[in-house]
């Protein structure tokens, strides 16, 4: 979904999160009424509904949108899916890939679909673990696949900028549902988003 403009959010909501920003900023000890920072209330109320637009989508129904029937049943993978999402508790960015498997059940989905449910459940106010399971069981509930496995890494600017400090790490969560719950299935789904097929 591309970045909307200013008159497709809803204004009274804007106006609203644009005053808090204004409090925010000004409480911080910064000057409300200097060039630099005049417009910066209402940009940052728009990359905020822009960044948590995911709480006014319905993940299924995109899912759902995209189904077809197909004789299919081989591992489908679609990796080094790019995410962005919100630290729920300092609301600060966490950001890398995800990678997704599927074994399709009589239906396969969109390939694009994907990469969109991962985009639903990042633009809300998220933990990685949650963001995981999250689309991991829209996608089993949805798809009713022989199985499903999600794999996230990401870097978390809540652990890198304060806190801790600690530039380097990255955190991987997975969860595996139906086939993938077998050691030799789950196995080659990770050899697979692991090795460069060039």
């Amino acid at each position: 979904m591309p970045y909307r403009s200013f008159e497709e959010y809803n204004i009274e909501v804007t106006d609203e999160i644009k005053d808090n920003f204004t409090s925010i900023i000004k409480n911080l000890g910064e000057d409300t009424g200097r060039e630099g920072i005049v417009k910066t209330p209402e940009r940052a109320a728009k990359a905020m509904q822009f960044l948590t637009s995911g709480y006014d989508m319905d993940p299924a129904a995109i899912l759902k949108g995209a189904m077809f029937k197909e004789d299919y049943d081989d591992m489908v993978i679609v990796k080094n899916i790019e995410l962005y999402s919100l630290c729920e508790h300092h609301m600060l960015p966490f950001f890398g890939k995800a990678h997704i498997a599927y074994i399709p059940n009589g239906h396969i989905v969109g390939l694009s679909k994907l990469p969109r449910i991962v985009d639903v459940f990042s633009r809300r106010l998220q933990v990685q673990e949650r963001l995981t399971h999250d689309i991991l069981e829209c996608i089993n509930s949805t798809l009713n696949p022989k199985g499903v496995a999600v794999v996230i890494e990401a870097s978390h600017m809540c652990m890198m900028m304060r806190g801790v400090q600690k530039q380097n790490s990255t955190t991987t969560t997975s969860g595996f549902r139906g086939q993938f719950e077998k050691q030799e299935t789950r196995n080659e789904f990770l050899k697979l988003i692991s090795s460069s097929l060039d």
